[in-house]
């Protein structure tokens, strides 16, 4: 399979979104080799309704997927939302002696570092405001959901051995379950239309539902 086929399949697992409400299908079987598979543009129907395939007339009249003001607030907001989530896996050195874990925290560190430059470049390249990550803490005002106070992040570094691993995997799984919050009101609120956002979202949030199951598979053990 070349390279560009593979990139073409790949965008069609991703679901990458046109425009509102309107779906990009690609078939990657029946086509003749070496050749890319075929696109049929869907508009999905009203609840328990079929979709609609449109009409290469139709799908010439369909606007421009842009982004918009929630595309960029939830990048704005996610990118301290994950820094936070490095200043916890940063406490661990001295703290805990579970190698999983350990494992766990250090696969987090490079998803979340990974995304945030991701986040990062979605902001540039949109000549939006790019905010910087921090190991610091933006305060009880601005806090976005799932994540710590400053006293929850203080019982975290007081804390060693079993409790740690307790706190710190109970801490972990409420952020995580925020960050869920926050995709899903990306979308409520009309964003994830432009094809780069829909794709980083619905990474953060296919990415944060499977480390939520391991992290409560280990707090099940910590018990």
């Amino acid at each position: 399979m070349s390279s560009s086929r593979r990139l073409i399949i790949s965008a069609a697992i991703a679901a990458v979104t046109v425009g509102a409400g309107v779906f990009v299908a690609l078939r990657a079987t029946g086509d003749s080799p070496g050749r890319p598979p075929s696109a049929r543009v869907v508009q999905p129907g009203a609840p328990g309704q079929p979709g609609k395939t449109l009409s290469a007339n139709e799908v010439s009249q369909l606007p421009p997927s842009r982004h918009t003001a929630a595309d960029t607030l939830f990048f704005r907001r996610m990118i301290p939302h994950h820094a936070q989530a490095l200043e916890m896996t940063a406490l661990l050195p001295g703290r805990t002696t579970n190698p999983e874990l350990t494992l766990l925290a250090r696969r987090l560190d490079i998803s979340q570092r990974q995304e945030i430059g991701r986040m990062q470049q979605w902001l540039q390249e949109r000549g939006e405001q790019v905010p910087e990550p921090h190991t610091g803490h933006p305060g009880h005002d601005t806090l976005m959901p799932g994540m710590l106070s400053d006293e929850q992040l203080g019982q975290l570094r007081q804390a060693s051995g079993s409790e740690f691993d307790r706190l710190f995997l109970q801490y972990m799984i409420r952020h995580h379950q925020g960050a869920l919050a926050m995709v899903a009101e990306l979308y409520a609120t009309g964003g994830g239309l432009e094809p780069a956002s829909d794709q980083v979202a619905r990474e953060v949030n296919a990415d944060q539902n499977i480390e939520i199951q391991r992290m409560q598979e280990l707090l099940a053990k910590t018990q």
